[in-house]
């Protein structure tokens, strides 16, 4: 096994490695900019994902300049990682001629950086894209089809593992959501009682009360459950004493 081969199954590894065990989304990133450079041709990295509102924000770069190119892709809205969340697809310009046409502010920033092209690679799974690789090169010629279907690949398996991630996150969140609900409602039913006696309503009196002071307060029914229990809160007709 070569030098290159050792690296690219390396690289395999490592990310796959977010698909077993609790992974740290930065590093994974960064990661994946990195060896992005060193694999597939590159002189620099960056990587622009979309958060839950669909905007784009900067994560990761293998430099300053691949960083402050994609802040300048946003700023400006025009480059080639842009077109790549857009469209799903790789964006690999032909040539600077392409580019000029297609991104003229960015492409001066781009050689005033030092580069001559720029590739993107989506970081999708399926029809979701969720971001995408920009691949920043000196170089003038084009890269090779081998070294974008390697790019894709890297970008591919990456992406499993931060959808995975979203996921959990998402059904922890939702499980924190029912957690939440699921005491409150507990809360509630500690609140309705303890309204019900002072005040000699029925229960279910007792808990209209509650929803219609907590209305009429611009409240949530939780914090006045709390306060009825502890007494501090004593809504008009509840006895007191």
């Amino acid at each position: 096994m070569t030098t290159r081969e050792q690296l690219v199954a390396e690289t395999f590894v490592e990310l796959a490695d977010t698909l077993v065990a609790e992974f740290d989304v930065i590093e994974l990133l960064h990661t994946l900019a990195s060896r992005s450079v060193e694999l597939l041709d590159a002189s620099a990295a960056g990587i622009m994902m979309s958060d839950q509102r669909g905007g784009l924000t900067v994560m990761a770069s293998s430099a300053e300049e691949a960083r402050l190119l994609e802040l300048y892709e946003l700023q400006n809205n025009e480059g080639p990682c842009l077109d790549c969340v857009r469209s799903g697809e790789p964006v690999v310009p032909a040539d600077l001629a392409a580019m000029r046409t297609a991104w003229p502010e960015f492409t001066r920033r781009l050689q005033e950086f030092g580069f001559s092209t720029a590739q993107a690679i989506p970081l999708r799974l399926r029809s979701e894209t969720i971001g995408a690789l920009n691949l920043f090169r000196t170089s003038s010629t084009p890269m090779t089809q081998a070294d974008l279907a390697l790019g894709q690949a890297l970008a591919d398996v990456a992406t499993i593992g931060l959808i995975q991630e979203r996921a959990i996150a998402a059904s922890q969140l939702l499980a924190e959501q029912l957690q939440a609900a699921l005491n409150s409602r507990i809360l509630l039913e500690q609140a309705k009682g303890v309204l019900a006696e002072r005040t000699g309503l029925p229960m279910d009196q007792a808990f209209q009360l509650m929803r219609s002071h907590a209305r009429n307060q611009g409240r949530r029914l939780g914090d006045i459950a709390t306060e009825i229990i502890d007494g501090s809160l004593v809504l008009a007709g509840a006895k007191t004493g």
